[in-house]
């Protein structure tokens, strides 16, 4: 954790080292090329040695509803660069008087008032959820204690819990049944019995399940994934999806060759067995409709959920366990950023976490449901299937590469 936080300090770093060279050569006036040197190094930070982007600053406006639907345009990064830009402005206010110190304040509130106006418009509008084809999803929150999930005297009591809670929210109405990650308490191919009774179980309800299992694959090598299955009504396999980006130092240890000269992590290395990342974005059939989920923290990858969507997805969902996060603030954030993903593409999100925060978003961020950490509870609701394209679906993170761009630029120009 110390190295990893080390490690993700070098990037604002970064960004105040390049806004203060820019300062020196251009001066005050180079404050407003600083939102453009935080999004890059955000950006980079979410990209470089697989990425890792929590909480990047436009996530912040999550639950400021008509601000949050800048997402819609240019993701969480112009999102980044708005709060960036006025709080640039403000400083630049600070340090300059006169109209100059006006002009700036002025832009920005102008600026700022002009997409809230937008935003709320849209928000009002809500015309996406009166749009495509209506589901119930029953999201199942077993709240299985960490320190139980792999007992084996505990197992079956895990299972069964699961089993009951989904036969309640089908009875509920639900159509499309979700549980979290890793919630078998066995290695679903691996266990002959539970598979069984798993697939039972979706011939008895009549409706797709899909929950989250370790996968062990054969062959020259043995590979573990974290997996999504999704079985249909008839019990059969659906679709089997393995987690891309995988939690460093949690799921697999990044550049370990290089961490030989720390002996007490080289011992804890000796005894790990890392995942092994899955390789392709996998669609979830529910009937004539497409799905897609991400596992855990994959959810704050804004470029894969985007892939998703691009594939065909008209419905995202996201399956966890942040029991780890305890009673920190960490479980909220997590939640606000799988929030940020149904902004940017104009999709329901629904989401089943082992512990909490399970709950459903709407295409616009507001949320139709959500459960308190640490109960355990069976959510069903209303999502749609949608097929619209929001502008950020299409154009991607372009606001981040003209960030980019313009950092390079500005440090070219006042090279001497």
């Amino acid at each position: 954790m110390v190295l990893l936080a080390l490690y993700l300090s070098l990037f604002p770093a970064l960004a105040a080292l390049v806004t203060s060279r820019l300062i020196s050569q251009i001066g005050a006036a180079a404050l407003f090329v600083a939102p453009a040197a935080w999004v890059a190094t955000e950006f980079l930070r979410g990209f470089l040695f697989g990425g890792f982007p929590w909480v990047p600053l436009g996530n912040s406006q999550v639950t400021v509803l008509p601000v949050a639907q800048l997402a819609s345009v240019l993701g969480v990064y112009g999102l980044s660069a708005l709060v960036a830009l006025v709080n640039a402005a403000i400083a630049y206010a600070l340090l300059t008087t006169g109209a100059s110190r006006f002009k700036a304040l002025a832009s920005a509130a102008a600026l700022l008032a002009a997409i809230g106006l937008w935003g709320a418009s849209r928000v009002s509008d809500g015309s996406l959820t009166r749009q495509g084809t209506p589901i119930r999803v029953g999201l199942v929150q077993g709240n299985i204690p960490q320190t139980m999930k792999w007992r084996a005297d505990a197992a079956r009591e895990i299972f069964t819990t699961y089993i009951s809670m989904t036969r309640d929210v089908v009875r509920r109405g639900a159509r499309y049944v979700i549980w979290p990650e890793s919630s078998t308490p066995f290695t679903f191919e691996g266990d002959p019995f539970g598979e069984r009774e798993l697939r039972d179980l979706a011939r008895e309800v009549k409706v797709p399940i899909l929950f989250g299992s370790d996968q062990v694959v054969t062959g020259e090598r043995e590979s573990h994934y974290n997996a999504a299955f999704q079985l249909s009504p008839d019990g059969m396999t659906a679709a089997v999806y393995r987690k891309i980006h995988l939690v460093p130092f949690g799921e697999f240890v990044p550049m370990s060759e290089w961490l030989t000269f720390f002996p007490p992590l080289v011992q804890t290395l000796a005894g790990f067995a890392p995942f092994t990342p899955g390789d392709a974005m996998v669609m979830l059939p529910v009937g004539s409709h497409l799905t897609s989920t991400a596992i855990c923290y994959e959810v704050v990858y804004p470029s894969l959920v985007r892939e998703a969507v691009l594939e065909g997805s008209e419905l995202l969902t996201t399956i966890t366990n942040d029991a780890w996060y305890g009673h920190s603030s960490a479980p909220y954030q997590h939640f606000e950023m799988a929030s940020m993903r149904a902004i940017e593409h104009g999709r329901y999100m629904a989401r089943a976490a082992n512990t909490g925060i399970s709950g459903v978003v709407d295409p616009y961020g507001r949320i139709v449901a959500a459960s308190a950490i640490f109960e355990q509870v069976g959510l069903v609701e209303q999502v749609r299937f949608l097929t619209t394209r929001t502008i950020y679906t299409t154009i991607g993170d372009l606001i981040a590469y003209l960030a980019i761009a313009l950092v390079a630029a500005a440090l070219f120009a006042t090279r001497h």
